[in-house]
């Protein structure tokens, strides 16, 4: 089952094959819609500005 590098929440095979960069494709996303600290904003990573809640 693939996991969010950051929070570890379980995420999909489609989310995976979406929003994982081809480089890191065996390691699974870098954030997911459960990550409260931090957010996608492009090909990036960054720090959320505001509570996600």
């Amino acid at each position: 089952m693939p996991s969010c590098q950051n929070c570890g929440e379980f995420v999909t095979e489609a989310y995976v094959r979406v929003f994982t960069p081809e480089e890191s494709a065996g390691e699974g996303p870098r954030v997911c819609p459960y990550c409260e600290d931090k957010l996608r904003d492009g090909a990036d990573v960054r720090e959320a500005r505001s509570s996600r809640s």
